[in-house]
């Protein structure tokens, strides 16, 4: 199989996670109340540990090499104040959509690397994707019930909906590979932009709505997301 086809592929089925995650969400449901509760801050919170992740682990380091101190400082600091201005602008229109912004935000430069890097190391890129699509699961969880709770729309168009944003992996995946293969430089700032977004919607979308009086699990589903990420890390690097 040659090497766009394989790309496609793993970036599909890890963009497959998202509409994963907004079905089990759709048909989640437990009892007591209290426990259906914390389960769904405890999903919130490991999305944003692996978010936190990928900036630490993945975005910021790999962006990070090979570039200047200031373009580091001016590209990360770009993603964020952009999202900042999306955020504001979402908010005036009355549309919270943090947690599908985070998820895209998350997701397509990460495919763009993953596209761009996969011709060098075929078994990075395939854990790359596993972890992306680790990523995918709990975000397309809390995306769901963010919009279900937000528009009139059924499940049954949510998940439609998030299952063609999977088709963004390819799409994306496909493109790095063959335009941005040669331009590390490029692939960097992206990566960068994206974790400077993903930082800020993380402290103010995800992180208030974590936090559960005197409850500890959601926590400690924050370091467990933050842990599945550094495992893949590791992995990829052969640690």
């Amino acid at each position: 199989m040659s090497d766009w086809l394989q790309i496609g592929l793993i970036t599909l089925l890890a963009g497959l996670a998202m509409p994963a995650g907004a079905a089990l969400a759709s048909a989640e449901r437990i009892r007591p109340r209290w426990l259906e509760n914390e389960f769904r801050h405890g999903v919130i919170a490991f999305g944003g540990g692996a978010l936190l992740a990928a900036v630490a682990l993945v975005l910021v380091p790999e962006g990070a090499r090979g570039l200047s101190t200031v373009t580091v400082t001016i590209c990360f600091a770009a993603g964020a104040l952009a999202f900042m201005a999306l955020d504001r602008a979402l908010a005036r229109n009355g549309t919270p959509m943090g947690q599908l912004v985070a998820m895209l935000a998350d997701f397509v430069p990460e495919a763009l690397a993953l596209g761009a890097t996969f011709v060098t190391s075929r078994s990075a890129g395939m854990v790359l994707a596993a972890i992306i699509a680790l990523q995918n699961v709990p975000e397309g969880f809390n995306a769901y019930r963010e919009l279900s709770r937000a528009t009139h729309y059924g499940s049954a168009k949510l998940i439609g909906a998030f299952t063609l944003m999977a088709l963004l992996g390819p799409v994306f995946g496909i493109a790095g590979h063959f335009l941005l293969s040669s331009q590390p430089a490029i692939v960097s700032g992206i990566m960068l932009f994206a974790a400077g977004g993903i930082l800020y919607l993380i402290f103010q979308d995800i992180a208030p709505q974590v936090r559960l009086k005197n409850h500890w699990a959601p926590p400690l589903g924050a370091v467990a997301g933050f842990l599945a990420g550094l495992v893949g890390h590791l992995l990829v690097h052969g640690g």
